[in-house]
């Protein structure tokens, strides 16, 4: 028994002996190739079935696939008519088989655009059958009286010499639209094939048929397959289109939430710095402090001292994302009492604003004024963007359970233009108001302006929440700022 050589095995792949360490032999792939050729084209042209017909109410679906089918069944109801004339001089007789012959073939090629295989193999085999009456003559013995004594010549099954090239490239046609280019090749070399046989056995067809199907035929196969690629193109952009719009608006969320997390760190990093700063002031300020409440205190400086170096090395991270244009902009974060400038700055690019106040206003977190103020700027940008001579009014609310924000403006003077936003505004707003635990409102008014009510709560301590709630009993105090 031979001896493998060292990283060599044997094996088989069905009756051809593959090594390990290499491809088989390119004859023995041949022989496999042509001896599962029959089983490749069976699977090709029979078992694997084609494309879905696209509906109508889809978004890939052809808008010319109604005026395409009202055309095909024209087609093939001219077909029928033409047969029926072009073989009436050949009697009665052949007149009823005419009509025969046409109602098939234009039936075949109504019912590609179902099942376009189907259609395909009907048309070849009603080819099929005029070579074989053709070779064979007019028997006698045929069970159709009327037409045994008419010969059945290639002049009365097909008068034009394109007629079956016709029939056959139509069948091509339809079945390159729905299947893939290879199985569309492989009935494009049995069509072939089969124009070959016809044309070698029947002399009196013109020689110049053969090479008029050869020409019907790849037109067909081209067309068909192009307009079949252009489908899928579509359908692909389509996709790519919609995966594209939801990482787009998956990455502005994300901007939009780190945008919002870096603000809030400032204010968290600011409030720890306080906290130490009052935890190693404390001692100082209490007479004769006990050794219990210094290492407290100690305990507290330590803890908001090692929680501030962790926020600024966070903000480090975030501020080293951005633009240097950005990042080296570290200003203090707006709170409501830089509304006015604000509103002024709007003013001055052309709106009319009115910015008015309700309620005993108290002390409220920098998170919720900086949520505040950055809803307030986001509503009245929009306004400046899509509602071009419209007024805005601001209305700031301080309510016993929080702040009330509301944006409102009136209907357009005129048309706005087209704008780049994509509604990355109105996210924007609602992530800020989600993450204080509040509810955003936004809508049109019936005048055809448009409203923005963000209610953010607080959460107060008791004397202030009984202030709060005594001057809600006294009448409200309103100051409005008028241009």
């Amino acid at each position: 028994m031979p001896s493998l050589n060292p990283g060599e095995a044997e094996g088989a792949v069905g009756d051809v002996k593959v090594s390990e360490a290499g491809k088989a032999p390119r004859g023995a792939r041949l022989r496999a190739a042509v001896r599962g050729a029959p089983r490749a084209l069976y699977e090709e042209l029979w078992s694997e079935p084609a494309d879905r017909v696209p509906r109508m109410g889809e978004v890939d679906a052809p808008v010319w696939r109604p005026v395409f089918l009202v055309l095909l069944v024209i087609a093939a109801v001219g077909i029928m008519v033409i047969r029926t004339v072009e073989l009436s001089p050949h009697g009665a007789a052949v007149g009823g088989l005419a009509v025969l012959v046409a109602v098939a073939q234009s039936a075949v090629l109504v019912a590609g655009m179902i099942r376009p295989i189907g259609a395909w193999w009907a048309a070849t085999a009603l080819a099929v059958v005029a070579v074989l009456v053709t070779v064979a003559g007019a028997p006698s013995h045929l069970p159709y009286p009327l037409v045994s004594t008419v010969p059945l010549t290639p002049e009365v099954l097909y008068p034009s010499p394109f007629a079956g090239a016709a029939l056959q490239g139509g069948a091509l046609f339809l079945l390159a639209l729905r299947v893939r280019p290879r199985r569309a090749v492989a009935a494009l070399v049995l069509s072939m094939a089969l124009a070959l046989f016809l044309a070698l056995r029947t002399p009196p067809l013109p020689q110049v048929t053969l090479a008029a199907s050869a020409l019907v035929f790849s037109t067909a196969l081209v067309l068909g397959t192009a307009l079949r690629s252009l489908r899928l193109a579509r359908k692909d952009l389509d996709v790519q289109v919609e995966l594209t719009a939801d990482e787009r608006a998956r990455r502005t969320l994300l901007e939009e939430r780190h945008r919002i997390a870096r603000e809030l760190h400032d204010v968290v990093a600011h409030h720890m710095s306080v906290i130490s700063i009052q935890a190693q002031v404390a001692p100082h300020l209490v007479k004769d402090p006990t050794d219990e409440l210094k290492e407290n205190l100690t305990g507290i400086r330590e803890n908001a001292l090692e929680a501030l170096a962790e926020l600024r090395r966070v903000l480090g991270v975030l501020r080293s994302e951005e633009a240097p244009a950005q990042s080296a902009r570290h200003t203090p974060q707006p709170s409501l009492d830089r509304l006015g400038g604000l509103i002024g700055s709007v003013r001055s690019a052309g709106l009319d604003v009115t910015l008015s106040t309700t309620g005993e206003p108290r002390p409220l977190p920098p998170g919720v004024e900086l949520s505040a103020y950055r809803i307030v700027q986001e509503a009245l940008s929009n306004v400046v963007r899509h509602a071009p001579g419209a007024s805005a009014r601001v209305e700031i609310g301080h309510r016993v359970g929080g702040l009330s924000v509301r944006v409102t403006n009136t209907a357009p003077v005129r048309a706005s233009p087209l704008s780049p936003g994509g509604r990355h505004g109105l996210l924007g707003m609602r992530e800020r108001t989600m993450m204080l635990g509040g509810d955003l409102a936004t809508g049109p008014l019936p005048d055809g302006g448009w409203e923005v009510t963000a209610i953010l709560p607080v959460t107060f301590p008791a004397t202030t929440t009984a202030a709060a709630t005594k001057a809600t009993t006294t009448p409200t105090a309103t100051t409005e700022d008028a241009p």
